[in-house]
């Protein structure tokens, strides 16, 4: 597998290819110097310059078994990280945060399975997905830890939130009307709203730091169950305005699980990075 960093210009419709890179690399997020994109592999973190094209690995302080749900912290002094601390006790997942330039890290959720997907504008919050007691909410958390608190109801599965410019909103995605749709909600978890109707399993609404778009990823119908994001699928990335009108395709790729987890938006909200996979062909025996 090899796998493409693109990016995608909102007003020329331009794709653009950053870097290939062997194997299987995800969930891109741009740094706002504009110039490092972050991205997970193989249980670990790096940071790509475009400008140098040089990978550096980020000292995550002892934890290992990334998965590809982390962000910045709003100051980028440092990296919010959800990894399995102990993979012999098996498959889990606890968010930690780590100083981006390395040191110690701190497990800030309790329980898990944990899955961050955003941080708090302000700095005082991070919410994620989580699976408890059989189901997959949304919860949010102080930053120095202490007690989650459930923002759903406990109705379907609810997964990628992350918090508006403002912060005075989150937007998710949930199954609790049947195909996986888009949703926002208020910081608190009231006022509840249903940003897509489409026949169509949408996935990760990212809206750009200047809060006038928001790109969201979708799995066709009957290709898996709504509540599933799988690896090497044929995708589309949408476009929206943040009152959900406008929603329109605006790039078809072979992806899925990895191409855009966590908001990805270059810092002036005119691009966002994503990442396309192509498969090797398996070299022909020739011999007779």
């Amino acid at each position: 597998m090899t796998s493409i960093l693109e990016s995608y210009d909102i007003h020329s419709g331009k794709r653009t290819k950053i870097a290939e890179f062997p194997g299987v690399i995800e969930a891109p997020v741009w740094m706002k110097d504009g110039d490092r994109i972050l991205y997970n592999t193989g249980g670990e973190i790096f940071f790509y310059s475009i400008s140098t094209k040089e990978n550096v690995k980020v000292n995550l302080g002892g934890c290992s078994g990334c998965n590809n749900d982390h962000v910045l912290s709003p100051d980028e002094k440092y990296l919010g990280i959800s990894c399995n601390p102990d993979p012999a006790k098996g498959w889990g997942s606890y968010v930690f945060a780590v100083p981006v330039d390395g040191g110690p890290a701190r497990k800030i959720t309790e329980k898990g399975p944990s899955f961050l997907h955003g941080w708090s504008n302000d700095g005082k919050e991070l919410c994620y997905c989580a699976f408890r007691d059989k189901k997959v909410d949304i919860y949010s958390i102080p930053v120095e830890g202490g007690e989650e608190k459930c923002l759903t109801d406990h109705v379907g599965y609810n997964d990628g939130p992350e918090y508006s410019p403002d912060d005075r909103t989150i937007w998710f995605n949930s199954t609790r009307e049947g195909l996986m749709q888009a949703f926002r909600m208020n910081r608190d978890g009231s006022g509840l709203t249903q940003m897509t109707h489409l026949d169509m399993n949408c996935w990760f609404p990212h809206i750009s730091p200047d809060g006038k778009k928001v790109v969201f990823l979708t799995f066709r119908k009957g290709d898996l169950e709504p509540w599933e994001h799988l690896p090497e699928k044929e995708v589309q990335l949408w476009l929206m305005n943040p009152d959900g009108s406008d929603a329109h395709p605006i790039i078809s790729l072979f992806g899925g699980q990895g191409t855009i987890n966590v908001n990805s938006w270059a810092p002036d909200g005119t691009r966002f990075a994503f990442i396309s996979y192509r498969k090797e062909k398996a070299p022909t025996d020739c011999t007779v």
